[in-house]
């Protein structure tokens, strides 16, 4: 493994770095909004789900138990 001095790792980093293709503000935000609205929808979709399965579930039980 080949090693480097601290100067040459840091110059290396800095290089990398200045590569990034950093998001905007607004695309931070459009994005943060997206992932709340969508996390909200699969919560309500999967209570739903659980509800309807519950529902299905004690009155099958009802009916034979």
């Amino acid at each position: 493994m080949a090693k480097t001095n601290p100067v040459q790792f840091v110059q290396q980093v800095r290089a990398e770095v200045s590569k990034i293709s950093w998001p905007t503000r607004r695309e931070v935000l459009l994005t943060t909004v997206m992932v709340f609205i969508m996390a909200a929808i699969t919560a309500l979709f999967f209570a739903l789900v659980d509800i309807l399965i519950r529902t299905g579930l004690q009155g099958l039980l009802g009916m034979f138990g």
